[in-house]
């Protein structure tokens, strides 16, 4: 068997043996989403929700390893840092910082992740996004944090 043959053998073998390993691919309860005007609402789906909830929506590829355990490795990880369906079990104090931090990290470009941003080219706001955004984010840190009942 020539070197280039068992090179490709050995490689598909490690594919199909990369598959039995799994990645954790969950969606737990909803306990407690944020409250958002309904525009900021749709752009914090499309662009956050993936990672930053606990609605994702798993790709065909977040079941094909390797790439699904960087996928559920990115998920864990953004849900860690801020999950849009716990934001009520977050303190006041925490709320105005997370609300910070959202605009922070989508003004500067961190958000979302540039390969998120490479498999679903919809996720970067718009200009017109940004702007609704840096005024929700900075206007309820001021305000009411987006509880419920309060509109914003």
């Amino acid at each position: 068997m020539s070197k280039y043959r068992l090179a490709l053998l050995a490689l598909v073998a490690l594919f199909g043996g990369a598959q039995l390993i799994p990645s954790e691919r969950t969606n737990p309860p909803v306990s407690g989403e944020i409250v958002t005007p309904e525009a900021v609402t749709a752009i914090l789906r499309r662009c956050c929700y993936d990672c930053h909830s606990n609605e994702t929506e798993w790709p065909w590829y977040a079941g094909i390893a390797p790439m699904s355990w960087r996928v559920a490795s990115d998920v864990t990880a953004g849900r860690e840092r801020l999950n849009f369906s716990e934001w009520q079990s977050l303190d006041e104090p925490k709320r105005r910082e997370r609300l910070k931090q959202i605009w922070r990290e989508v003004e500067t470009g961190r958000m979302p992740i540039a390969l998120y941003g490479f498999m679903h080219g919809d996720s970067r706001p718009a200009p017109s996004e940004l702007e609704e955004l840096h005024a929700w984010a900075m206007g309820t840190a001021q305000d009411d944090l987006g509880a419920p009942g309060s509109g914003g």
